[in-house]
């Protein structure tokens, strides 16, 4: 009993408790406000996707600013701030968007609808907010507490990544349906109030939360100090040819950030000031290049550029080939399920093999997984045809005066699970969906492939996704964790940013094949920069698998301990 009792009041345990409630907020606010942007724009995507291209691209330009932000103040200063703005925004949001599901009919006559667009730009505005405070939440507690908190301990870090990503798994599925639920049976305007409440109650136990993780971990307290510019410029310099990245995690001289008076800084004029956030940005992205896991997050990255997943892109394409929201929603139920096996898969393997070579065997086993996803494009049910233009159908909606389909965001990807109604008028609905007719069924070995491809590949997907989290964990030193994650995260947006692109060249379901292939062959080319990362990191001992002892770099064992594979 007082074991149980000693975990449930752990560091460990609360950062858990902290995370889950966090991610439960978050899920429920990204698929509600693209919800409640759709209702308010007359059933249209347009503002869903508005919202989620500015989204991508502040992550994308602020990435690196938010991560040196991050490391430059002490660690619950930047907790507690990002977790307060995060909140207040959602719950500013939400009262603004109950306002406007009020009074949505006397503002459309102010100012000729003026004010109303005004309301819809604010209500943007400030969930972009409280998306760049969820990153760097994100960044702080994933890729720096957790360290900390796990200490020299690299297994533990494992499990409590894999832990987190575990949590993420069931909240992606679970938070949306609940939400989902609240406003089918209820109305809009509940689940703005619903979700404004939830996150002022979270708001105050994770504040709590997080104050009991930082006294029980008087580690927390020290961080060392930012590294000037002149010092980063020698630092970066290294080459990751010169050394090899340790897998473990870096032991550097800490100070006392809490009572650190800082240096008396030089008097700088107004156009330095101005040019500052330019040269963060700029040596964020060169700190960056020179990591010695440089390739392995450049790996991570282009698995983002890919069509292979259950965002809005795949789940419509599914529900033009026949499928039905219900089989739809227990596909994402299958793909969690999946997912969570991938994170168990990851600490079994990294005890087994090594961190660096469980990275290899996730790779492969996705790519195996994907490449059932390139055959379906070439079985009986694929509606693939280069010959169709793609933008045909475009055209006759133009000259017929119909209104133009629009791309969802990727948070709307729980749309098909919820049962939300009226969602999809004149967007991704199938040609034939008049009841009265009578069309020719598709032949459904083509999509069955597809999903099964992609539903399998999210094991190999999450293992190596916590494989290149830990090394960035484990080989980034502490004053630039925030900064380089920073960047890492804007590099995944670009990449998601630029499928989202590829969709809009090639919209119509006669090209997703096309998309397809493209996917793979990227997924194909961040695993082959993985490789390189690895050969240049293991060597000669790249195929040698061993049990590594938990206390002792994982790949860097004694030969004694070796056997071939």
């Amino acid at each position: 009993l007082g074991s149980v009792i000693a975990y449930f009041t752990s560091a460990k345990f609360l950062l858990y408790l902290g995370h889950a409630l966090s991610t439960w907020g978050d899920r429920m606010w990204h698929f509600a406000v693209s919800v409640f942007l759709v209702e308010l724009y007359g059933n249209s995507l347009l503002l869903t996707a508005v919202y989620g291209l500015v989204v991508a691209g502040s992550v994308l330009l602020l990435g690196a600013l938010i991560g040196d932000w991050v490391d430059k103040n002490s660690r619950l200063k930047v907790a507690q701030t990002s977790l307060v703005v995060q909140n207040s925004s959602v719950i500013l949001c939400g009262i603004i968007l109950m306002i406007i599901f009020l009074f949505k009919t006397q503002l459309l006559t102010l100012y000729h609808g003026w004010l109303l667009t005004l309301c819809y730009i604010l209500v943007i505005t400030i969930a972009n907010i409280a998306n760049l405070a969820s990153t760097a939440t994100a960044i702080t507690i994933q890729r720096d507490w957790i360290v900390v908190v796990a200490g020299e301990d690299r297994s533990k870090l494992a499990d409590m990544n894999a832990t987190i990503r575990r949590i993420d798994q069931l909240t992606n599925i679970l938070a949306p349906m609940a939400v989902g639920q609240i406003m089918t049976f209820g109305s809009p305007m509940i689940g703005c109030g619903f979700i404004s409440g939830w996150n002022l109650m979270s708001m105050c136990v994770e504040y709590l939360l997080l104050w009991k993780v930082y006294q029980k971990t008087p580690t927390l307290a020290h961080k060392s100090a930012k590294v000037e510019a002149s010092e980063l410029k020698q630092l970066n310099a290294k080459k990751e040819s010169d050394t090899k990245p340790a897998e473990g995690v870096q032991l550097i001289i800490e100070k006392d950030v809490t009572g650190f008076e800082p240096q008396q800084e030089k008097e700088v004029g107004c156009a330095a000031r101005i040019a500052e956030p330019f040269i963060t940005f700029r040596d964020g992205w060169v700190a960056y290049y020179n990591q010695p896991v440089f390739l392995a997050g450049m790996g991570l990255a282009f698995l983002y550029m890919t069509v292979l997943g259950f965002d809005c892109i795949t789940t419509g394409y599914a529900y033009t080939q026949g499928l039905s929201g219900s089989v739809l929603s227990l596909l994402m139920g299958a793909s969690a399920v999946t997912g969570i096996m991938g994170t168990v898969a990851f600490t079994w393997l990294r005890r087994k093999c090594g961190l660096i070579r469980t990275g290899l065997i996730s790779g492969v086993a996705q790519f195996a997984c994907l490449i059932l996803c390139a055959i379906s494009v070439f079985m009986p049910g694929s509606p693939m045809d280069l010959t169709v233009s793609p933008f045909a159908d475009i055209s006759a909606r133009l000259f017929e005066n119909e209104p133009l389909p629009t791309i969802a965001s990727p948070e709307s990807e729980m749309i098909f699970a919820t049962g939300i109604p009226n969602l999809l008028n004149g967007s991704i609905a199938p040609a034939n969906s008049d009841p009265e007719m009578s069309p020719e069924p598709v032949p459904l070995i083509s999509v069955s492939l597809l999903f099964a491809g992609v539903i399998a590949a999210r094991v190999g997907l999450w293992s190596f996704d916590l494989t290149v989290t830990q090394l960035l964990q484990e080989n980034v030193i502490e004053s630039e964790r925030g900064i380089i994650n920073g960047v890492q995260n804007s590099m995944n947006y670009l990449l998601d940013l630029l499928h989202f692109i590829m969709v809009i060249l090639a919209p119509n379901p006669e090209a997703f094949g096309l998309l397809v292939l493209i996917s793979v062959s990227f997924v194909a080319m961040g695993h082959i920069m993985y490789f390189r990362f690895a050969q240049k990191s293991l060597g000669k001992q790249l195929f040698v698998c061993h049990t590594p002892d938990p206390k002792t770099t994982p790949d860097s064992s004694p030969p004694g301990n070796t056997s071939t594979v």
